[in-house]
């Protein structure tokens, strides 16, 4: 296992060392490659040396003046030797510096965490093991319940695998596009594949991710809706319209609205660059799906109330072409950032 270097616990603002207090601690830690760590470990943040010399369990004090309620002390070593989730998180954030040296580390867990990540933070910059200007921030997600709102479960009544999720949200899709036959046999596993992934994916990240939500297989699968195969949807009917239009779009130029829904459509694509930044900045991805639900939702308007193919003037239907094209790159290049791709007919 690797050797760390010692952790320095501060006490107030001078550095306040145990003679000899050692404790290697030992423990697989889930990183990139799951390295086995030790963290040496030689100080204590305490409020004074008489209660160091009495404690027989290594612990660090978070408490701060600012604290609207009592925030416990943060155990690194039980009484009994035992080490918890704290220790090897502190020892995963001693290798990610030697390794990485990131600038913000972000931790996605239950957000019943949430106080214990706010005491791992605490001491990783009392002990300064990352700099001042280092951000450490926890998302707390909520859980995913069945329709019965109690936690997602098999039929069995265990805990959901995510691959078993999966085959069957893949299973019900496949059954759907045999049910309208708009695919052919060749195209249908990886079609349902695409429209499975978005179901989950879209159907996990619109919500905020500290809220509950109800897995409806039904609403996530559905066509219409705000739902990831309604984005899809919208992906594959420009596609088409584009494929019976027939000529290169690049060259066109974008003339001004003329009509409420062409506005509308312009509009919602003006503000691409806000929706990314701020899912960016609050770490919200369901940003991302609002916007482009929004966005689908004004392309689904335009092309149904402005003829695009029918258009007699050729300058102004290149220019409905391109506008709807600006709408299929944009759509595709936010998926992507969700985690999923169109498929090229559904």
């Amino acid at each position: 296992a690797r050797k760390y270097k010692p952790i320095y616990f501060l006490c107030g603002e001078e550095p306040f060392f145990i003679d000899r207090l050692t404790a290697l601690i030992e423990n697989t830690v889930l990183t990139e490659d799951e390295k086995a760590v030790t963290l040496d470990v030689r100080a204590l943040v305490l409020k004074d040396a008489k209660q160091a010399a009495l404690v027989q369990e290594l612990c660090a004090q978070v408490q701060e003046e600012t604290d609207a309620k009592e925030v416990p002390p943060c155990i690194l070593v039980k009484s009994d030797g035992a080490t918890l989730y704290a220790t090897t998180d502190l020892a995963t954030i001693v290798q990610r510096e030697q390794d990485y040296h990131p600038k913000k580390y972000m931790y996605l867990t239950d957000k019943r965490q949430n106080l214990h990540f706010e005491q791992v933070f605490r001491v990783a910059k009392k002990a300064g093991l990352v700099g001042p200007e280092t951000a450490l921030g926890h998302i707390g997600f909520g859980t995913m319940n069945g329709k019965d709102g109690k936690p997602f479960k098999t039929r069995a009544g265990g805990v959901m695998r995510l691959e078993t999720l999966i085959a069957d949200v893949t299973d019900y899709v496949t059954s759907k596009i045999k049910e309208n036959q708009t695919v052919s046999d060749d195209e249908l596993p990886q079609t349902a594949k695409c429209i499975a992934m978005a179901a989950l994916k879209y159907g996990d990240l619109s919500n905020m991710p500290t809220k509950d939500y109800v897995f409806d297989l039904d609403r996530f699968s559905s066509f219409e809706g705000n739902t990831g195969p309604y984005i899809l949807y919208t992906i594959v009917r420009i596609k088409s319209i584009l494929a019976k239009y027939g000529k290169p779009v690049s060259p066109a130029q974008l003339l001004s609205a003329c009509s409420a829904e062409q506005k509308q459509l312009m509009l919602v694509l003006s503000r691409m660059a806000d929706a990314l930044w701020s899912a960016y900045r609050d770490s919200a991805p369901n940003t991302i799906c609002a916007y482009i639900y929004e966005l689908a939702t004004a392309a689904n308007k335009f092309y149904h109330d402005v003829k695009i193919l029918t258009e007699p003037d050729p300058a102004r239907q290149a220019s409905y072409a391109a506008l709807i094209d600006l709408t299929r790159g944009v759509l595709e290049t936010c998926i992507d950032l969700l985690g999923f791709s169109a498929p090229e007919r559904m």
